[in-house]
């Protein structure tokens, strides 16, 4: 009995069920855009755009780093685990995620109010930067100081939401994010117990 190439033909069966699975995660993807952008939320549109654009450059992350840095102890261990873990996942989403996947922006057209509008970055739309880096921020803070992990995190779901209801981003690019930045912050965490300790590693 000769097995010679099943495996190749097993693989050319599975690829139509993937690209269709896969075309159907976008539909699916765009649906939730294209709601989001129909529901009227005049009561949230001018803080979740004030929010989208503070998150910009991890400004709302670094700056609570800082502050959390001029308490002595256990807040700068956090404060040093949150801005390393914001490192990782920006790089991981901005120089890997993006230049690999390069899917195009949304179209943001008159069906997204424009009282929400941001600026729309020139870079691919996924995975979402700011949204791994806020939850890199919140996984890594929160590991370290338990009583910031609920703020911390309802804040970096809310600048992931802010995203897409400003119309720069598709769900599935926040939820992207998400994953790359609780990875980070797991990473960072892992090696800083390698080190046996902040106070240990160089």
């Amino acid at each position: 009995m000769s097995f010679k190439g099943t495996g190749r033909s097993s693989v050319a069966r599975l690829l139509p069920g993937v690209h269709g699975a896969l075309r159907d995660l976008a539909e699916v993807d765009r649906a939730v855009y294209l709601a989001v952008a129909a529901t009227r939320t005049p009561a949230l549109d001018r803080g979740l755009r004030c929010l989208s654009g503070a998150a910009d450059h991890s400004k709302i992350s670094l700056s609570a780093g800082a502050l959390l840095a001029l308490r002595r102890g256990p807040t700068r261990y956090a404060a040093l685990h949150g801005v390393v873990a914001v490192a990782v996942a920006s790089a991981a989403a901005n120089l890997l995620g993006k230049q690999l996947i390069r899917r195009p922006r949304p179209e943001r057209d008159a069906r997204v109010n424009p009282q929400r509008h941001v600026p729309m970055p020139d870079s691919a739309s996924f995975p979402s930067g700011h949204t791994a880096s806020a939850f890199a921020f919140a996984f890594a803070v929160g590991s370290v100081l338990p009583v910031t992990a609920v703020p911390l995190g309802v804040l970096a779901m809310a600048v992931g939401y802010s995203r897409v209801h400003t119309g720069v981003h598709y769900a599935g690019d926040v939820a992207a994010g998400a994953l790359i930045g609780i990875g980070s912050a797991a990473a960072v965490a892992a090696a800083v117990n390698r080190c046996g300790g902040v106070t240990r590693c160089p």
